[in-house]
């Protein structure tokens, strides 16, 4: 699963992408709001982990989401 941090633009927020080993889209959503339910992404109980890694992530770089 790959990661990736966009930059929003005046009233538009910054949303981070979850992206599948085939680079397609499967989640959405905004960087200040993480998802709660993660668990349909294989993250259930990674919540914390996953807002230190969104905090620290670069706008606009693709990474591979190791947790």
């Amino acid at each position: 699963m790959y990661i990736i941090k966009v930059k929003g633009k005046a009233k538009i927020p910054d949303y981070i992408q979850l992206r599948d080993e085939n680079f397609v889209l499967i989640a959405y959503f905004r960087a200040d709001r993480p998802l709660s339910k993660m668990e349909k992404y294989g993250l259930g109980g990674k919540e914390d982990e996953l807002k230190k890694i969104i905090e620290n992530l670069p706008f606009g770089r693709l990474q591979k989401l190791e947790i």
